[in-house]
């Protein structure tokens, strides 16, 4: 049971996750339009959460473009290199964009502090800036779990003669 629900969480997470702030922008933004141009009244609140979606779901966007290997990359140099190699250049690449959200990770836990340690809140909902500053170090943690799942899988699939999964092109 624990073990279906730990599968169903790492193939749909980014999914779910997307779909929650995805129609909480789009609802909010909706809501907010109708308020300003029929009632002639609008909220700072409905900016404020309309605004901290919008950043959880380019976050978590970023991880699941990561996990699907949708993300933007120059495929050129895989016209010249042998298929046998593909799978070095991927990892390469992950290593790379593992650095850097390390790095990122890191950086993005200052704000963070920061605010929690000022009480720093946001204008309009008055709650405390950290809840929605976490969502930069949530994506890249994610981003780095995905990259990790990324690597094992180019190793195995490369042991075991198979391809590597190239991810889905944008134009298909």
């Amino acid at each position: 049971m624990a073990r279906a629900l730990l599968l169903q969480i790492d193939k749909n997470a980014e999914r779910y996750l997307l779909l929650i702030f995805y129609t909480l922008v789009v609802s909010v933004i909706g809501i907010e339009v109708i308020r300003r141009f029929v009632f002639s009244f609008s909220s700072i609140w409905g900016e404020e959460i309309a605004r901290f979606s919008f950043i959880y779901l380019t976050w978590i966007g970023a991880s699941a473009g990561v996990k699907n290997r949708s993300h933007i990359r120059i495929d050129l140099i895989y016209t010249w290199i042998p298929d046998r190699f593909h799978v070095w250049l991927y990892i390469f690449a992950d290593i790379a964009t593992m650095i850097f959200a390390a790095i990122a990770f890191y950086y993005s836990l200052v704000p963070i502090i920061t605010s929690l340690q000022f009480d720093n809140v946001t204008d309009g909902l008055r709650i405390n800036r950290s809840f929605f500053l976490v969502a930069v170090p949530l994506g890249f943690s994610m981003t780095m779990v995905r990259l990790s799942q990324s690597m094992i899988r180019d190793v195995r699939d490369h042991r075991a003669g198979r391809p590597v999964f190239r991810g889905k092109a944008l134009f298909e």
